[in-house]
């Protein structure tokens, strides 16, 4: 008998996600350990979870999402210009993805967009908000429902 990922099932499993122009954002069909994951706990990006929902363990799946679909379209208002003091003591160039702790102790990924003497500006959108995203995955294991 097929199994199925099913809401409450806790899987291990594999996946890629890029843009449309195969610029890759992560990929861990390489890694030795698969990623686990409990389906509904909101773990990843909602409609990339709703597309793990009965998939068969062992098969390889890949599924096209739209900007809306997946990280959003691009927001200019969450493009800032921050004075360097306010980056951590590390080097870094453009490009470069740095995290910034919040008032509240969460931390928000930024990637630096260009760079000057006094200013960097940040974007701390996704990296691919406002692309079409190929998300390729093989759920390996049902661990537990």
């Amino acid at each position: 008998m097929t199994q199925t990922a099913l809401w409450g099932d806790r899987i291990a499993l594999h996946y890629r996600l890029c843009s449309d122009d195969g610029a890759e954002a992560i990929n861990t069909f390489d890694d030795e350990e698969p990623v686990i994951l409990t389906l509904g706990n909101g773990e990843i990006e909602s409609n990339m979870e709703s597309c793990l929902i009965d998939l068969e363990v062992g098969r390889r799946y890949t599924f096209k999402l739209e900007a809306e679909q997946a990280f959003g379209l691009h927001n200019p208002e969450q493009v800032m210009e921050l004075p360097l003091d306010a980056f951590p003591d590390e080097e870094f160039e453009v490009g470069s993805l740095i995290e910034f702790t919040l008032p509240e102790g969460d931390t928000l990924p930024g990637q630096i967009v260009s760079k000057t003497a006094t200013h960097a500006t940040v974007d701390f959108n996704h990296p691919l908000s406002g692309c079409t995203v190929n998300f390729e995955v093989k759920i390996i294991e049902i661990l537990e429902a």
